[in-house]
């Protein structure tokens, strides 16, 4: 493959052209990747690293029919949806089959943060209120609306937290306010929000939403104790609230048994807005957000029409749509099901042997690792967390750290990984 520049000076480019506040990863040592197959990506001198840093190439990288699907598309229309396709309505149709019914009608974006900024716009107009609930070390997205509910990224800034936006704890039960040892976590997290409610009332204020990924990642792939959603669900709708679940990181079946994680909380839990993003396109941008019938219509009584210049065009719900096939029949779900659960005990049985691992958590292919300087005080291990991202590339294995004292492992794989690990 023919490159236009060295990987020095590739990266002396991107210094020149590139904003600072674009991070790269493995600063110290960047790697130049110039292709990928499946679940590996190449650098410049045909080096192959497994991928367990990407979740957008859900299916793996560059997937034939992925990639068949775009092209075909490609050469006969691309266009906006003002005009009749198939490609939209038949993609509509199938998304909404994979969820509750009455999750029933779409809005196509481009990316996750398109997809949550219209959800707070969704849930604003529902009622007419205004304040968002959000939990802390949460990220939804880049825009200016989701900064303002995202503490993952509000807390590192100068920004102060806005008056409408409300933070709630993190429902960890291994590292937060309420842990294992807690006699209820799920009541005593849930009342935490009721008591957020009750004092956004008091001022005079009104919810519109409660948001929260169905399990956080960047806040250390975070998996709320059973009954908590329901919960907070029932005190935010007693508000005249929604719930919306961001599954723009989790969606997809990456979590293996269900294909949205917000359906690991029982059958009695529906949202009443749900986001989609990253993994629905496989890297190509498009991303959803799905609703009720009742909250589309007050959304369109506003009056307003909703455009996206670039929202489910023919080319992106191709991309879309086969994606879905592939999931379906290379069975992507049982996969993550199986490799998901073999790893989570590789690491279970490393976790006895090393005092670093305090904790291995995670369904399907979301997995976390809270490395820790001492068990019980649970310190943060965050060089320590740094050191082993480094020496696992070294070995050719590409992870990312997160939480909020980074020194989480967090592994959201593709679902195409094999069981093929030394141990």
């Amino acid at each position: 493959m023919c490159e236009l520049y060295s990987k020095q000076d590739t990266l002396a480019l991107r210094r020149k052209h590139i904003g600072p506040s674009c991070k790269i990863f493995f600063a110290a040592d960047p790697i130049k990747i110039v292709r990928a197959q499946r679940q590996y990506m190449f650098d410049e001198k045909g080096e192959q690293y497994l991928d367990c840093i990407n979740n957008v190439a859900h299916v793996g990288h560059c997937h034939p029919e992925v990639v068949k699907a775009a092209m075909k598309q490609m050469e006969l229309l691309n266009t906006n949806s003002r005009f009749l396709h198939d490609n939209i309505v038949e993609y509509a149709k199938r998304l909404c089959a994979t969820l509750p019914e009455k999750l029933s009608v779409c809005y196509f974006t481009n990316s996750g943060s398109e997809a949550n900024d219209l959800a707070l716009r969704l849930a604003r107009q529902f009622r007419g209120h205004q304040d968002v609930i959000t939990l802390d070390h949460a990220y939804h997205g880049h825009l200016t609306s989701l900064i303002e509910i995202s503490p993952y990224k509000f807390r590192k800034g100068k920004d102060l937290k806005k008056e409408f936006v409300h933070v709630a704890p993190i429902p960890d039960t291994y590292r937060g306010k309420y842990r294992e040892d807690h006699a209820d976590p799920t009541s005593a997290y849930a009342d935490e929000v009721k008591k957020i409610i009750e004092e956004a009332h008091k001022n005079g204020r009104k919810i519109a939403a409660f948001i929260a990924e169905s399990m956080q990642s960047c806040g250390g792939q975070v998996i709320p104790p059973t009954g908590y959603f329901q919960k907070v669900a029932e005190y935010v709708r007693a508000a005249g609230g929604v719930f919306i679940a961001d599954e723009v990181q989790v969606g997809f079946g990456r979590v293996g048994k269900h294909f949205w994680s917000f359906q690991m909380h029982g059958e009695d839990f529906v949202p009443d807005i749900v986001t989609m993003g990253k993994p629905m396109g496989n890297g190509h941008p498009v991303a959803c957000v799905v609703t009720t019938k009742e909250i589309a219509e007050a959304f369109c009584s506003s009056g307003m029409e909703y455009f996206n210049t670039y929202g489910g065009n023919p080319v992106s719900s191709a991309v879309a749509l086969a994606v879905l096939d592939v999931i379906e029949n290379e069975d992507l779900q049982g996969n993550a099901t199986r490799v998901g659960g073999y790893l989570t005990e590789l690491l279970k049985k490393q976790k006895a042997k090393h005092t670093l691992i305090g904790d291995v958590r995670g369904v399907g292919l979301f997995i976390g690792i809270d490395l820790v300087k001492d068990h019980q005080r649970r310190t943060p291990a965050t060089a320590e967390a740094q050191h082993v991202i480094y020496k696992m590339k070294e070995k050719r294995v590409l992870l990312s750290a997160d939480g909020p004292h980074r020194n989480g492992l967090c592994a959201e794989k593709q679902s195409p990984l094999s069981k093929r690990l030394k141990t």
